[in-house]
């Protein structure tokens, strides 16, 4: 099977920056080099500071790497910001709330992306809106909503559907769950798993709750210290983890489980 994405030797080493008299330390990521099927989940964990969230802002176009390279349908799209990659490639971020402008409605949200990306009639627009509404589980009504009249999990629907308004085939989710209570968030882990049955969605998804990892994840990838220093099938991760930085995150997450 060809991945539907691959990356190849993904680095990130910023310019050094002086501080009086001496250079400051600048983290370095990379070489890194992994790959997601479709209708996959690709896990990252790993300890604070270990290169997940700046490797998944390299992955979207978010922050410029170094060298490496980006393959998208066998196709090198670049490892700069391209239409290719934005349409392709979208991002949930963890803080939802944080990422919605207060000031513009839910389908203001949800039209500008289409705007900006697509040549559809501003009547196409208004029905890709309403679609994609439905396909996160809020009703047309909330076309008109503003952020102040949405509750967490809602803000968290209305994230994700501007993340899938452009008919991406790779979400990159950071942290998508951090900031919902238990019930909100198995409400939406549900959510993904429907919609990626349903559309052959691949998800790489970052996450502290290793629960969730187990539950979603088909493979998950270990970072420590800008490297994949360990993957595998995420239930073979969990059972017999390798690496020593897999087996603190594994061993820790276990003996919580038992109490």
């Amino acid at each position: 099977m060809t991945p539907l994405l691959r990356i190849q030797q993904l680095t990130y080493n910023p310019p050094k920056r002086w501080e009086y008299f001496s250079p400051r330390s600048d983290f370095v990521l990379g070489p890194v080099d992994l790959h997601v099927n479709e209708s996959e989940t690709l896990a990252i964990i790993g300890s604070n500071d270990s290169g997940k969230s700046l490797l998944a802002k390299l992955i979207v176009g978010a922050v410029k790497p170094s060298s490496g390279e980006i393959i998208l349908n066998g196709q090198p799209i670049g490892t700069h910001q391209s239409k290719a990659r934005a349409n392709n490639i979208r991002m949930v971020f963890r803080h939802s709330a944080e990422s919605l402008n207060p000031g513009i409605s839910v389908g203001s949200m949800l039209d500008e992306p289409l705007r900006l990306n697509t040549q559809l009639s501003p009547a196409m627009r208004l029905e890709k809106v309403m679609q994609t509404l439905s396909l996160v589980g809020l009703m047309p009504d909330y076309y008109y909503f503003y952020k102040h009249m949405l509750s967490d999990g809602q803000q968290q629907r209305v994230a994700l559907a501007r993340a899938l308004i452009l008919d991406p085939q790779v979400i990159v989710a950071d942290e998508p769950f951090a900031a919902l209570d238990p019930s909100v968030r198995s409400q939406t882990v549900n959510l993904l798993l429907k919609l990626q049955a349903e559309l052959g969605l691949a998800f790489i998804f970052i996450s502290h709750n290793l629960g969730i990892v187990r539950h979603m994840a088909d493979r998950t990838i270990v970072m420590s210290g800008g490297q994949i220093v360990e993957s595998n099938l995420t239930q073979t991760l969990f059972t017999a983890p390798q690496h020593p930085s897999a087996q603190k995150l594994i061993y820790a997450h276990n003996s919580m489980l038992k109490f």
